[in-house]
């Protein structure tokens, strides 16, 4: 087995390991144990996402933190000068994770002109009268936003989770915990994901459905630019966090798992929907085998 490393859309999880400073755990356990790797769901029976039903960041941010013995003090909502009060005065001890914030108003990002109804996490480093200094894990080092755009995009008024003017400050150790316990410890929250409903596979063969009777634009963009690289990439950091804790059977089916979500992104930028439909029929079953080894090994 060969770890993956390369870019991709992370935020949450390199936003965390920035904050862990330099005895942080690699960004793939992190993202392993937010539980994000073992599910899949079709939210709106529309919406592709290679994670649980049900989860989203906000949870799973909380139990990486838990399971990695860190904590944070969050806050979030009131008014807009309320809200940047209480960033200045947080900063004023470091840096402050912040999120989910709308990605579509970081006009830095070439592209964004307003939203996207894309969530997205930041660590914010400084403010003054004018702009909002930030570490952006989508790649971009120290950028610079105007205040008013970092409040629209802070607002997250788009984003169907969380709440707005959410920030984490504050970053703690409560516990020295090994990156292996951590990873063992994940694993009973990791199966009940799998249990979660809707079925992962029904999500799998629903999508495969839409992508046969026509895929939409805004879908195929969705997949190829975003979903298929986040899926497939925790599927195989998952895939190498289990084997280095001797799980080796569920890891077998996530590393089975990430190539197959790897596997549908050329047919869907070549327009060969029924290839990748083919792909998921295939990824189903896998989600049911992947619970199972979870639950007896």
């Amino acid at each position: 087995m060969i770890t993956y490393l390369g870019s991709g859309p992370y935020c949450y999880s390199n936003s965390l390991v920035m904050m862990f400073g330099p005895d942080a755990p690699d960004v793939g356990v992190v993202e392993t144990a937010t539980g994000s790797p073992f599910g899949m769901q079709l939210v709106d029976g529309s919406l592709p996402f290679f994670d649980p039903p049900g989860w989203n960041p906000e949870i799973g941010v909380d139990d990486a933190m838990a399971a990695l013995g860190w904590a944070a003090e969050s806050t979030s909502g009131g008014g807009v000068d309320a809200a940047l009060d209480r960033l200045s005065a947080c900063l004023v001890n470091g840096p402050v994770v912040v999120g989910p914030v709308e990605m579509g108003h970081l006009r830095y990002q070439p592209g964004k002109t307003g939203p996207i109804g894309a969530d997205h996490y930041l660590v914010a480093l400084g403010i003054d009268d004018e702009h909002v200094l930030l570490h952006d894990p989508q790649g971009y080092p120290y950028a610079r936003l105007p205040v008013g755009d970092f409040v629209a995009a802070w607002r997250a008024d788009t984003i169907d989770y969380g709440k707005p003017f959410t920030l984490r400050a504050n970053f703690h150790r409560i516990a020295q915990v090994d990156p292996d316990d951590a990873i063992r410890a994940s694993l009973d929250r990791a199966a009940h994901w799998l249990r979660a409903e809707p079925d992962s596979g029904t999500a799998a063969l629903a999508l495969a459905e839409l992508l046969e009777s026509g895929c939409e634009d805004d879908l195929r963009d969705q997949l190829v630019h975003f979903v298929i690289r986040v899926g497939a990439r925790r599927l195989a950091d998952a895939a190498t966090c289990l084997h280095r804790v001797g799980r080796t059977g569920a890891a077998v089916v996530l590393t089975e798992q990430a190539r197959l979500v790897g596997a549908l992104q050329h047919p869907l930028v070549t327009g060969d929907d029924r290839a990748a439909a083919a792909v998921l029929r295939a990824l189903a079953p896998t989600y049911d085998v992947l619970r199972r080894h979870l639950d007896v090994e």
